[in-house]
């Protein structure tokens, strides 16, 4: 996704839905001036950690708290399709990006290629209730995503897919790296830790390894890249 919206010394970058900063890390390893947003304020304190050089912001990626055309490449990893409203969420990110620059968005490919969907069900599972929405692969059908830049403006240049192996090296590192994110925060709202702790470990049992470590794949990614 770096290398399709050409990231390079200079390039002034957003990662919305930054989490902890994996992407930006990579981003300012390539000299590029980053730009990070996420709704959890505990991670973008990790991303500042990482990233001392750039500007975290606490936001909501439907209503970016940047200029019209701050940055040569917008980039979005699992953020879009999390968004209330994710027409909105795309415009916004078409809205701060520069003329002549790009926009990336990239989620979880097709359900049969990403081994994390049994960590999914047995979230799935575990609830009184599904939650709401159309799953983590809603928007993995082919062409679905692509539709959406489109209803939002952006016109499309390519997509694409890359492997992103998920590396653990214990099952409480896999937790609290997992147990972070919005959509396993909002799930402690209905049912105890305890409970979806218990099974999401049952879960990841398939995964582990002789050293005890967790390794989760195939995990096929799939993204998009468009222009204003």
């Amino acid at each position: 996704m770096l290398n399709a919206v050409e990231v390079a010394p200079g390039t002034r970058f957003l990662d919305a839905g930054c989490g902890g900063g994996g992407a930006s890390v990579l981003a300012a390893k390539r000299g590029a001036q980053v730009s990070g947003l996420d709704a959890a304020d505990g991670l973008i304190g990790f991303a500042r950690e990482r990233v001392s050089s750039g500007d975290f912001r606490v936001g909501d990626i439907e209503s970016l708290p940047f200029k019209d055309a701050s940055f040569d490449a917008v980039f979005a990893a699992n953020s879009v399709q999390y968004a209330g409203d994710r027409i909105a969420a795309l415009r916004e990110l078409g809205r701060v990006c520069a003329p002549g620059g790009r926009i990336v968005a990239g989620l979880f490919g097709p359900p049969e290629k990403v081994e994390y969907r049994a960590i999914f069900k047995a979230v799935r599972d575990a609830m009184p209730e599904p939650p709401p929405g159309g799953g983590p692969f809603e928007l993995s059908a082919p062409g679905k995503l692509e539709e959406l830049f489109e209803e939002a403006g952006l016109k499309t240049m390519e997509s694409g897919e890359a492997d992103c192996p998920f590396s653990y090296p214990s099952f409480e590192t896999f937790w609290r790296a997992n147990v972070a994110a919005g959509p396993f925060q909002g799930m402690l709202r209905v049912i105890s830790e305890e409970q979806l702790k218990s099974a999401v470990h049952e879960a990841t049992e398939t995964f582990r390894q002789d050293n005890g470590g967790i390794l989760i794949q195939p995990n096929i990614y799939k993204y998009v890249v468009a222009t204003l």
